[in-house]
C-alpha cells in the first residue's frame, strides 16, 4: 500500500480468535513500512513465526539485519520476543511498559521475563513516552488496558492516517463493542478505545490496523475491512504424512 511516502505492507494479518484447550494463539499482526531511507518493522509476531517472516522478508528482497528501526506496540510474548531477528535495528518501547514488565512475576504473565529483562540493556534501546515522534510521521500514544504502558502508533500522512493499535484494540469485535479481552482494568480499556475511535475518526480514510484482526476503515461508525482473512490449520491425522486435513479459519 503506498502512502505519500511511505510503503505500508501487512507481512502477517493477526487473528481474532483464542484456543478453548491450547491457550492464545498469538498470531499477531507484523507490518513493514519502508520510508525516509529506513526500514521500519511494528511488532514482531510469536516464536513459531520465525521461519514464516524470514521467508517472506525474503520475498520482499530483505533480510532482517536490514530494518533500522523497529516498535514494539507492547511486551507480550507474541508482540515483541522476536526482537533478536532485528540486530541492526533502533527499539522502541514504551517506558512504561518497559518498567513494568520488569516488575512482573516470572511465569505468570504473557512477559517474555528474559526477552525484555536483556531488552533494558539493548544499546539502541529507545524507550517512548506518549505523544512522542517515534520515526518521522509517527506519533506514540499511551492507551493502557491490556497492559499499563500499552502504545498505539499512529502513521501521519498527507491524505490520512495510519493507526497501529496493538492490543489495545485487539479486533473489530472490540472497538465496536467497546469491551475488551484481557484486560486489566475494562474501564481503562474502554477509556483507550475511545481514545483510538477518537484518532480513527479524525480524517475521512483512516486506517486502523488491530493487534489481531484484519485493518479496516469506518464510516461514520460502520467498520469495513480492507483486507482477506486468510488462516488455516493443517493437522496430520492419518496413518502417514501425506494425508491431511485442512482447517480454514474464515468466515
Amino acid at each position: 500500500m503506498k502512502l505519500h511516502d511511505y510503503d505500508l505492507d501487512i507481512v502477517v494479518t493477526g487473528f481474532p480468535g483464542k484456543s478453548v484447550c491450547h491457550g492464545g494463539l498469538g498470531w499477531s499482526t507484523v507490518v513493514l513500512l519502508r520510508a525516509h531511507g529506513r526500514i521500519l518493522v511494528v511488532d514482531t509476531g510469536g516464536f513459531s513465526m520465525r521461519g514464516m517472516l524470514l521467508k517472506r522478508f525474503a520475498e520482499r528482497g530483505l533480510k532482517p539485519a536490514e530494518v533500522t528501526d523497529l516498535l514494539l506496540t507492547h511486551s507480550h510474548h507474541d508482540h515483541s520476543v522476536n526482537y533478536p531477528m532485528f540486530p541492526n535495528a533502533r527499539i522502541v518501547i514504551g517506558a512504561h511498559e518497559l518498567d513494568w514488565s520488569l516488575t512482573v512475576p516470572w511465569g505468570e504473565t504473557p512477559v517474555p521475563e528474559f526477552y525484555m529483562k536483556e531488552l533494558k540493556t539493548y544499546s539502541k534501546l529507545h524507550t517512548a513516552k506518549d505523544g512522542e515522534e517515534v520515526f518521522p510521521g509517527i506519533t506514540a500514544h499511551l492507551a493502557p488496558g491490556h497492559t499499563p504502558g500499552c502504545l498505539v502508533y499512529v502513521l501521519h500522512t498527507p491524505d490520512k492516517d495510519v493507526i497501529f493499535a496493538g492490543d489495545a484494540a485487539k479486533n473489530r469485535a472490540e472497538m465496536v463493542s467497546g469491551t475488551t479481552d484481557m484486560t486489566y482494568d475494562l474501564a481503562v480499556s474502554k477509556a483507550s478505545i475511545d481514545m483510538i475511535w477518537g484518532l480513527w475518526r479524525k480524517r475521512p480514510g483512516n486506517i486502523l490496523v488491530p493487534g489481531h484482526d484484519v485493518p479496516m476503515t469506518q464510516d461514520n461508525g460502520v467498520t469495513h475491512y480492507i483486507d482477506k482473512r486468510e488462516a488455516a490449520i493443517v493437522a496430520w491425522y492419518g496413518d502417514d504424512m501425506e494425508t491431511t486435513t485442512l482447517f480454514k479459519l474464515t468466515v
